[in-house]
């Protein structure tokens, strides 16, 4: 099969699933031979899905379709990125996390670590579910089963990285600022860096990356966050005389200014 016909076969499982099997035939007609829009309706169905069991066959063409997918986005290597000039452990990296090949990556989970709900959004708690796969919200669900509880702010939970690149997610959920961060919010998003890093070391990830937890729709401020970010980060590595590779991940270019500033004077 190719990864048309996969990606096919996906949207045809999970929209009669959800919908019945005459409007996923509607569904699949309105985007005939337009991939892209197929996938959006893959992704919008998957965003909205209970984690409930998927048969073996649909979940490997899932596989060999988000695969396929993110292979021909370009795959980075996280061991080849080059360091700054203020610290050799750091790399600074702006890109899309769900193509980065490191050990370890971050997620800014909410505290239901369900993923984001939203159709489409591209939140990257969104977009690191989408494409890691309808596994992980499967293995989310079962932790917290059995936690029992919503996932305190700034712990850090770690599960497999299923289709990214990345060997492991390692989900933290930030501070809700608003706009405003307390006192409090700031030991909170100090804590979500050192948690995933505590996570890191101890399955001995030799890499992690770290997206810009919090700075989206929790509000905490850009250049408040990136600050702490990287205080934090530096002063766990000098701690705990670690080599761990440790990467920011940026988005976008208000955020690359801000952390190429810190790192690179």
């Amino acid at each position: 099969m190719t990864a048309s016909d996969d990606l096919t076969c996906c949207v045809r499982f999970f929209a009669e699933e959800r919908y019945g099997e005459n409007e996923a035939n509607r569904m699949i007609c309105d985007a005939c031979g337009d991939v892209d829009k197929l996938f959006c309706l893959y992704r919008d169905l998957v965003n909205v899905r209970e984690p409930m069991p998927v048969p073996e066959d649909i979940l490997n063409a899932q596989d060999r379709m988000l695969s396929e997918r993110i292979s021909h986005a370009g795959i980075a290597d996280a061991d080849v990125l080059p360091r700054t000039s203020l610290d050799s452990r750091i790399s600074l990296w702006r890109g899309d996390i769900t193509t980065l090949a490191a050990d370890a990556i971050a997620n800014a989970a909410n505290s239901q670590m369900l993923g984001c709900w939203i159709p489409g959004h591209f939140c990257i708690d969104n977009a690191i579910h989408t494409f890691a796969g309808v596994q992980l919200r499967a293995e989310c669900s079962r932790i917290m089963r059995e936690q029992g509880c919503p996932e305190p702010t700034g712990m850090a939970e770690v599960t497999s990285g299923y289709n990214l690149p990345s060997k492991w997610i390692i989900h933290t959920v930030g501070p809700i600022a608003s706009g405003t961060p307390t006192e409090s919010d700031r030991g909170l998003l100090a804590c979500s860096y050192r948690s995933c890093l505590d996570a890191a070391k101890a399955i001995g990830a030799k890499s992690i990356a770290f997206c810009c937890i919090s700075t989206g729709v929790f509000g905490f401020p850009q250049g408040d966050a990136a600050e702490i970010a990287v205080k934090t980060v530096r002063d766990w590595l000098d701690r705990n005389e670690s080599d761990i590779h440790v990467i920011f991940n940026v988005f976008g270019q208000k955020d690359e200014d801000i952390y190429h500033e810190l790192l690179f004077g």
